[in-house]
């Protein structure tokens, strides 16, 4: 037990000290901005602003005023946004903290006590920052998310379409693996256009399709009810209308993918090895992301297996392209994603050793792309079925996904590409182990053989 305080710099010499002297803390709210500072600097040094633009350049006044250069609040839903922008913009050094770190002290909570609690353990160095991307990854961040609620929006109004085709009997899923394929959208387009002919309208599927023209045509018979070909109408019509906000946003998102896009000679570009990796079906990204992907890391992420341009976009849209510089190893990577188990230990026992409830888009990523390995012949896939074997889907999700955080930021940090000789020198060593200790227990066996007077086999019977 000495030996893991030591480790953990829990002694004797480990005292509370004055990191930051100059800190303040800010308490944020909808309606008002709570700030404190350190007692000597003013006769009234916790304060509240309102939040209006003109309230947020006083309190950066107010914080110059003070001699204050660094800056902590909580993340409170975005109302903290606009201070951190105005602050970071009239150089101060801000930090945001989660509230959980913030939250455990003695006494009545009021806002000015918050306040005055966060300059207290800032001032101590005891608040660990969170991540931030800078300023136009958090616009490319922005749009991503924006890009992720219209796909959603668009899968609603696929259900609604679903929805009304079943109440009127037109089995149009039973004919056609997917309606929003190119025999699925003529006849839905036909449908809307007043066609009722089950004839005619089989005649528009292509003809690759595996049912046969009699099936199609039968499934086409339906009741066609003036109300639900109403709202069936609508739903399309919604549906193509998000597909365009989506394609303007992808092209707005290009658009600032292309600031901050590494700056790389045409050797250096055509260099770059492709992944080639299938295009997919729905919802895929419109520009080369690969590519940007590429510029902004130095290194071809889409070559790691599971890796899709939707996972690489989402990346780089949370991550930026510095994200490295800000985490110091693989390991605060992995527990930052939220994908490594939180062990609480207490009088030398583990008493509980399970991932956080918490949401993290990047860790959410990762474990996305280790859900599509689960049928690879690559080693990660033998890896996620492995642990699925042994401790479930779910839990072979956290596991390999905590895998791939690892190789991604190794990949970046050393600007090193996906090289799967690795993992299969790991699968040898991996597969002499059991056979060695196979043979070992076949050797205990035909020991047992021989002591009982038995036959000894050689295994080959």
């Amino acid at each position: 037990m000495t030996k893991v305080r030591r480790k953990n710099g829990i002694g004797k010499d480990r005292e509370f000290k004055v990191v930051h002297l100059n800190a303040a803390g800010v308490d944020v709210s909808p309606k008002e901005m709570q700030v404190c500072v350190p007692s000597d600097r003013d006769e009234k040094c916790n304060r509240t602003f309102g939040v209006y633009t003109k309230d947020l350049h006083e309190i950066s006044a107010w914080l110059k005023k003070c001699g204050i250069d660094t800056v902590v609040m909580e993340s409170t839903g975005v109302y903290w946004l606009p201070l951190f922008r105005v602050l970071k913009g009239d150089g101060f050094d801000v930090i945001l903290v989660n509230p959980r770190e913030a939250k455990n002290y003695a006494g009545k909570k009021t806002d000015e006590a918050d306040a005055h609690w966060l300059m207290t353990l800032h001032t101590y160095g005891l608040l660990k920052a969170c991540f931030q991307p800078d300023n136009v990854t958090r616009e490319i961040r922005n749009l991503v998310r924006h890009r992720g609620n219209l796909i959603q929006s668009c899968s609603r109004e696929v259900l609604h379409l679903q929805k009304e085709m079943e109440q009127m009997n037109l089995k149009l899923d039973n004919a056609f693996s997917d309606i929003l394929g190119k025999s699925g959208q003529a006849i839905i387009k036909a449908i809307l256009d007043g066609e009722r002919d089950p004839e005619r309208l089989a005649g528009l599927a292509d003809w690759r399709c595996k049912k046969s023209k009699e099936e199609i045509k039968a499934s086409l018979q339906a009741t066609w009810d003036e109300d639900h070909l109403f709202i069936m109408k609508q739903s399309d019509d919604l549906y193509h209308y998000y597909k365009n906000l989506i394609k303007d946003t992808e092209a707005k998102i290009e658009e600032l993918v292309n600031r901050y896009s590494a700056s790389v000679d045409a050797d250096k570009a055509a260099a770059m090895e492709r992944s080639k990796k299938q295009k997919q079906l729905h919802n895929d990204v419109s520009f080369d992301i690969e590519q940007y992907a590429y510029n902004a890391w130095g290194v071809n992420v889409m070559r790691m297996p599971g890796m899709s341009k939707n996972s690489a976009l989402r990346l780089l849209a949370e991550l930026g392209p510095d994200f490295v510089e800000k985490f110091p190893d693989a390991r605060h990577f992995e527990s930052w994603a939220n994908l490594v188990p939180n062990n609480k230990i207490s009088g030398g026992k583990l008493l509980s050793s399970k991932v956080p409830n918490k949401n993290n888009p990047v860790g959410q990523v990762f474990r996305q792309c280790a859900n599509a390995l689960w049928r690879s012949n690559e080693p990660l896939g033998d890896y996620f079925r492995h642990i699925k074997a042994r401790s479930g889907h779910l839990q072979a999700m956290v596991a390999t996904g905590k895998k791939m955080a690892g190789i991604f930021y190794t990949m970046v940090k050393n600007k090193k590409e996906y090289d799967v000789s690795i993992y299969a020198k790991s699968k040898e060593k991996t597969l002499e182990r059991r056979i060695k200790k196979l043979q070992a227990k076949i050797l205990r066996l035909q020991n047992e053989q021989a002591q009982s007077g038995l036959k000894v086999t050689d295994g080959t019977d």
